[in-house]
């Protein structure tokens, strides 16, 4: 079980569809906060440690999805816990900023809205798994899903198959653009929305302007 983190730094998440920009707009956005002095530390859901990583492979493989979205979401929580237990939690106390590439929220719209879990059944792995690691800011890259998957299909080369979200059809896209916009609605003070349609600099830009109150509330601590 998650122990609970005395947060001295920052957790900053990052959430939207296929193809919104995610990875770019982290290492964007790393760069700019080191630049300005902060230790930084950037991560990706699942992932991020040496167990998560290869539970990471079994469920983008689609090796796990005959097993239903249930057995997904436990999966999720098993990399989640080895994520937060070793190296988001260690490094929150350490006072730095670390930026991650999807997490709960991700889990809530992929496995919950459109995969059908039962939301309390989600939210009880959340409170096991996290304890007190939770996002202070969560970002939401909103996208065309059409446009979105333009970009992913894109960005792929042309060797390399569509993973196993990556491939679902365009009705479902829709379904998790409305669902990530609905928790940014019900939880406005944590979440930003921000338009991921312009240029990377574009939305760069918008996330510093929508995250400076955040940093400078750190800054002042």
């Amino acid at each position: 079980m998650s122990s609970g983190v005395s947060k001295k730094g920052l957790f900053v998440t990052l959430e939207g569809g296929e193809g919104a920009g995610k990875s770019t707009q982290i290492d964007m956005l790393k760069q700019k906060l080191e630049e300005a002095g902060f230790e930084v530390v950037s991560t990706r859901e699942p992932g991020g440690t040496q167990g998560a990583e290869i539970i990471r492979d079994v469920i983008l493989s689609g090796a796990a999805e005959a097993y239903g979205p249930e057995y997904e979401a436990s999966l999720f929580a098993a990399a989640r816990l080895d994520h937060v237990e070793n190296l988001i939690s260690p490094s929150l106390t350490a006072g730095k900023i670390v930026l991650c590439d999807r997490f709960i929220d991700s889990t809530r719209v992929y496995q919950g809205i459109t995969g059908r879990v039962d939301m309390d059944y989600l939210h009880a792995l959340e409170k096991v798994v996290c304890g007190m690691c939770m996002p202070d800011k969560t970002i939401v890259l909103d996208l065309e899903p059409e446009e979105g998957m333009k970009r992913a299909t894109t960005r792929r080369s042309s060797d390399v198959s569509p993973d196993r979200f990556e491939k679902e059809k365009l009705e479902i896209q829709v379904k998790r653009r409305e669902a990530f916009l609905s928790i940014a609605k019900q939880e406005p003070d944590r979440c930003m929305v921000v338009d991921a349609s312009g240029s990377p600099d574009e939305v760069h830009a918008n996330i510093w302007d929508g995250l400076s109150p955040t940093i400078d509330r750190l800054t002042s601590k």
